[in-house]
């Protein structure tokens, strides 16, 4: 028993990767409520995206820039 009681007390005072464990628990708590508004808004959020690529596109569906007008030093 008292070994068993001395692993548990050395098993609670190990702390090696916790801090890896806190990190990714806080990248956690950023992304899963930006995912949720993504697929609560996925329709809106497409219209905005269709309608910023029929922008640049353009009318006749060619790109409003030219490659070839671009230059590159």
């Amino acid at each position: 028993m008292k070994r068993l009681w001395n692993v548990a007390k050395r098993l609670y005072a190990d702390e090696r990767g916790a801090e890896g464990l806190e990190k990714l628990l806080i990248i956690a708590a950023i992304i899963l409520p930006l995912l949720a508004v993504l697929i609560i808004f996925r329709n809106k959020v497409g219209e905005y995206a269709s309608n910023a690529w029929n922008t640049i596109v353009g009318d006749s569906g060619d790109p409003v820039l030219d490659p070839g007008d671009v230059q590159i030093p």
